[in-house]
């Protein structure tokens, strides 16, 4: 009873500060900022509270609403900004290539700074990496960017790296936004490093998973979950703040203040949830590197010593998963823990 509680508690913190309370920031700004214009149309005449406690309760509520709301909508919301959704083939296929060509621009400038450092320090370069020092330093976006961060500190060319990371290792897993990108790159993290489809076995990975590990990924996923909820919202109120306009008894110096503030702002949350899927990616990869071993028990299997072996049993277990039963997935015998020995049955 005290773990069902647990888990109880959790998932309501995760919602309230993942959903109701970036609801309740909209709502205020909608309130204050956007209603006053609304408030004699019919509906909000006859919504318009009187008093201070009934304000109060209309906020709360509509916050409890709205963010229940969010909260079922959240997966079309995140495909839209990760650019899966809404999107059409010529745009998503333009963003990918844009996409790639910074991760690739990224990595010729880490590159290139670690080049002119060990060329500095008078080591001894290969044919192949003096080549390619000469060809990143003639480079004119490469070279023009080089110089820049020649000029940083170390903790600023930290920075780089951190951005790099926020890819996909895999080029075809590249997506059009940079929070797709985010979120790929630890979506593809268990697949990449021991063929583990965490996309497929995520349940029973979450599932056979220390409660440690689960509660991280939550808490972590929460926080962003509160910048796509908040900037969802802003959209919706800076565009009711434009309809509002066209209304009788419309304040047009708040409402055009409103509107182009939240605007702004929308493009700060976006940062912020690219920022805090950083987090999130850390609480995967410890999910993933130690969540594989009681996966595999619970399954039945045992985690083979070698690490390619085990790529293969993770190959084998997802195309179980993913596919119809074919004689095939006899191949994971080898890989099956042995039955417990006791009576035989009579």
């Amino acid at each position: 009873m005290g773990d069902i509680a647990k888990g109880v508690l959790a998932g309501a913190w995760t919602l309230l500060v993942g959903w109701i309370l970036p609801a309740a920031v909209n709502l205020a700004v909608l309130f204050f900022a956007v209603a006053p214009s609304l408030r004699h149309t019919a509906l909000f005449a006859r919504l318009w509270p009187t008093t201070g406690v009934n304000a109060t309760l209309l906020l709360l509520a509509g916050a409890v609403v709205l963010g229940l709301m969010l909260n079922a909508l959240q997966n079309p919301l995140y495909r839209i900004l990760e650019g899966y959704l809404l999107w059409s083939a010529r745009a998503y296929d333009n963003a990918c290539g844009r996409r790639r060509q910074e991760k690739w621009d990224l990595q010729d400038r880490l590159t290139l700074l670690r080049l002119q450092r060990r060329a500095q320090a008078g080591a001894l370069l290969s044919t192949d990496l003096r080549a390619d020092l000469v060809r990143l330093s003639q480079h004119p976006r490469i070279a023009k960017a080089a110089r820049a961060d020649l000029r940083r500190t170390a903790a600023q060319r930290a920075l780089l790296r951190e951005k790099l990371a926020r890819y996909p290792v895999n080029d075809a897993q590249i997506a059009p936004t940079r929070l797709g990108n985010a979120i790929r790159r630890f979506e593809e993290y268990g697949y990449d490093r021991f063929r583990l489809d965490t996309q497929i076995l995520w349940n029973e990975l979450t599932g056979t998973a220390p409660e440690q590990l689960r509660r991280q990924v939550d808490l972590a996923r929460a926080s962003v979950d509160f910048f796509i909820a908040l900037l969802a919202g802003h959209v919706a109120v800076a565009g009711a703040a434009v309809a509002a306009l066209l209304s009788a008894d419309a304040r047009p110096a708040t409402l055009t203040a409103s509107a182009v503030v939240l605007g702004c702002l929308t493009h700060v949350w976006y940062r912020c949830a690219v920022s805090a899927t950083d987090e999130w990616a850390a609480a995967v990869r410890a999910l993933v590197n130690t969540g594989r071993k009681p996966l595999a028990e619970n399954l039945g299997l045992v985690l083979p010593a070698d690490i390619a072996d085990e790529r293969r049993m993770w190959t084998l277990v997802g195309k179980l998963s993913r596919l119809p039963y074919d004689e095939k997935a006899a191949a994971l015998n080898p890989y099956r823990s042995a039955p417990p020995s006791g009576p035989s049955p009579t």
